[in-house]
């Protein structure tokens, strides 16, 4: 017996993630709005998780999406380790996307780890909205 939660038909699940140190979360706060309000449903880790922590959330929670924030710095090291956990735990087809103060010399690189899409400061959250709702994965 299946303890995932119950999906509605067509609603698409967002993970938002703060990985590592970093403790600034009002610019993850505010993309979690702005995806519940275009009718996403959004679940959202808090602060100072580790990747296995975001990993069992996305697993738990059955998500179409995993949005990472990163403010720190530490992409380079949460990434890799984040996008492994979610292929060892069989979530190979969830739309990856990351946010936050990203080197734009680091994206190609976040790419190559498995990065769908980095959303820099001053993306708008319609740009956010409209990429997840063209490029999160459909589930029977």
């Amino acid at each position: 017996m299946s303890t995932s939660p119950k999906v509605e038909p067509n609603k698409i699940r967002v993970l938002v993630a703060k990985p590592g140190l970093d403790g600034h979360d009002r610019g993850a706060k505010v993309i979690a709005r702005a995806l519940r309000d275009a009718g996403f449903e959004v679940i959202y880790t808090g602060l100072h998780q580790t990747p296995e922590m975001v990993v069992n959330a996305a697993v738990e929670e059955d998500v179409h999406v995993v949005g990472l924030s990163i403010l720190s710095g530490a992409h380079n090291a949460l990434v890799p380790e984040i996008k492994e956990g979610l292929n060892k735990a069989g979530l190979t087809d969830c739309l990856f996307v990351l946010g936050g103060i990203i080197p734009d010399e680091d994206i190609p690189e976040m790419k190559k780890q498995g990065v769908d899409m980095v959303f820099t400061p001053g993306t708008s959250l319609t740009d956010v909205v409209e990429y997840i709702k063209k490029n999160a994965p459909v589930r029977a």
